[in-house]
């Protein structure tokens, strides 16, 4: 539509019934819907741009006063016109830019109970850009309010960054207070600020932390926000950092941690308010036990699930190695058990945002999203399959749910021949103890030893070949009977795909303490030369085995590029009689084939 053409709509029009002398204006301009999707009627360009400071009732920074979330609104001009718009919100830590931060150290030796623990160096400031989305113009011409606001501690607002507490949350929350009338908010002259325009009814939607900050203002259940859109987000943060009590990286970023993150994105104006709150962080996430304790218990959202009433739609990447799969498939179990409406799209790219992958699909899908959610409008988009899957192959389908219906676990077990190639049977090794052992080396990676024909460093058993594609939706475990020559060692396990010309690729993997063996929140000294019982889930795939190839299992100590890489040499001894695999097979055991 024309600008001439938006004037004219936006124009208040004076009519003269007959018999009257009394003007009559027209309605306000109101949204256009078509097949259950708003249509773009309104210009982008013609919006009203505004600045607001909401206060949100946490102080972070300790200075005596409520911080203040600094947020920017993007609306339609034709809601000064009296027309009243829902809200799609992005908050966000990263609209002023990122501090250049060192990691912490991981090529360290692991903890024994009593040993020390490292530090990060965080350096200066970096001007925040300004606030833009790629979505801004596809939601403000459809009748929908874009507001971006920035966490605490970041950019013009106040406050503090904390990676993913209350604070935070309480932070992005306040906006949603705000846009129903529950919060104040003041423009940079510090008049007051009203959300008028709005109709209360608010999405949040975005990217990683942008994702995943949705997630932490949906557990508290605030009224308002009707639906969210996770996109590569995270649902706990002890699981983004840690596993199973190993300290354990997000995919690229070897050494960050909460401190890291939180020195990366603290760019507000004053540079020294928050130095020790995140000193705090450094001293409080332990790196050293990897233990789950109360520090990592308010960063986990799955805790509040029960007051989640706000639709999700979420998206993930099948081979997200940052934000790993875990924080989606948990999520959305724990959301389907409490009876959330809920839809999920997986994909397989990694850390990415669907539009960039499936770009007219993806947007129609989320126009009746958010046209049924936000504006009410019956368009069937929750009575619609509640998943989206793209296959190997780069084609989509569409299915029930996630995980695939008719997917049982299968148990297989391994037989000897581990330094070079044993095998995988449905069957058990009869007798006694059958024990093969590696040395860890932890600069060799994952795929190093993989690929290697045989080696001390790992422990490697396959199936034969697959007659026919086998399918795995779900998540693995592993259950692993262990002994160690060291106190402290890492554990870690992965599927491959084998193809017959060799070529291997990682399909899954996951990673434990085994001094966490009794719980994440406990370490439990490990006594050299006992066997223990360790269990290690893998990160949760849906993944397509084609026929032909073979599905193999390794285990290894130490992970180059994801656990700390202590000096080679520990030893772990595996007993295979009683060592398992458990494989969530769609078709269940008679698809496996073997």
């Amino acid at each position: 539509m024309g600008a001439a053409r938006i004037a004219s709509v936006l124009a208040v029009v004076l009519v003269l019934p007959l018999g009257t002398g009394v003007a009559q204006a027209d309605p306000p301009p109101a949204p256009v819907f078509s097949d259950g999707q708003a249509q773009p009627v309104f210009d982008p360009a013609d919006v009203v741009r505004e600045d607001v400071w909401v206060t949100a009732p946490v102080d972070s920074d300790h200075d005596g006063r409520d911080d203040l979330v600094h947020a920017q609104v993007v609306r339609p001009r034709a809601t000064d016109a009296g027309m009243k718009v829902p809200v799609v919100y992005e908050a966000s830590p990263y609209f002023a830019g990122g501090n250049d931060v060192a990691n912490h150290n991981v090529d360290v030796e692991l903890s024994v109970p009593d040993s020390g623990r490292t530090a990060a160096v965080g350096v200066g400031p970096h001007a925040a850009p300004p606030i833009r989305w790629s979505y801004q113009d596809y939601f403000t011409a459809r009748g929908f309010a874009v507001v971006y606001g920035e966490s605490l501690g970041t950019g013009l607002s106040t406050g503090c960054p904390t990676t993913g507490d209350v604070n935070e949350t309480v932070g992005a929350r306040s906006v949603v207070d705000w846009l129903n009338g529950r919060a104040p908010a003041r423009d940079e002259a510090g008049a007051p600020v009203s959300a008028s325009w709005s109709t209360g009814h608010t999405g949040m939607m975005g990217v990683s932390y942008n994702g995943t900050l949705p997630n932490a203002v949906a557990s508290t259940g605030v009224k308002g926000l009707e639906t969210i859109v996770p996109i590569a987000a995270i649902s706990n943060w002890y699981e983004y950092y840690r596993n199973d009590g190993a300290v354990v990286a997000a995919g690229g970023f070897q050494g960050e941690d909460t401190d890291v993150l939180a020195e990366y994105v603290y760019t507000r104006a004053d540079r020294q308010i928050c130095r020790p709150v995140i000193d705090g962080l450094t001293a409080d996430q332990d790196r050293v036990t990897g233990d789950y304790g109360p520090f990592w218990d308010v960063r986990n959202y799955r805790n509040d699930v029960g007051k989640v009433h706000a639709s999700v739609l979420a998206v993930h990447g099948l081979n997200d190695w940052n934000v790993k799969t875990d924080q989606v498939a948990s999520w959305y179990e724990a959301l389907k058990a409490h009876g959330v409406e809920h839809k999920i799209w997986l994909h397989q790219s990694g850390h990415a945002d669907p539009i960039s992958l499936r770009r007219d699909v993806w947007l129609t899908t989320l126009n009746k999203w958010l046209s049924h959610y936000l504006y009410g409008i019956d368009n069937g988009i929750e009575r619609e399959p509640k998943a989206t899957i793209q296959r190997e192959d780069s084609s989509w389908v569409d299915e029930a749910d996630w995980p695939a219906p008719g997917t049982r676990d299968v148990q297989v077990h391994p037989w000897p021949g581990g330094r070079a190639k044993g095998t995988l049977s449905a069957v058990a090794v009869p007798g006694r103890p059958t024990v093969e052992v590696l040395a860890d080396d932890a600069s060799k990676t994952v795929q190093q030893l993989a690929d290697a024909a045989s080696s001390g460093n790992r422990l490697l058993y396959g199936t034969p070949a697959v007659k026919s594609p086998l399918r795995l939706s779900g998540t693995a475990r592993a259950d692993l009977q262990l002994s160690f020559d060291r106190p402290a060692a890492n554990v870690t396990v992965a599927l491959l795909d084998r193809a017959p010309d060799g070529k291997s690729f990682v399909i899954t993997r996951g990673w434990t303490d085994p001094q966490n063996r009794l719980s994440p929140a406990v370490t439990s000294p490990i006594v050299p030369g006992t066997s223990y019982r360790i269990g290690v889930s893998l990160m949760p795939k849906d993944y397509v085995l084609a026929a032909g190839h073979r599905l193999e299992f390794l285990v290894a100590s130490s992970d180059h590029d994801y656990t700390l890489r202590p000096r080679p040499g520990a030893g772990l001894s595996l007993d295979l009689t009683r060592t398992s695999l458990t494989l969530p097979v769609t078709g269940g055991k008679p698809a496996l084939g073997f």
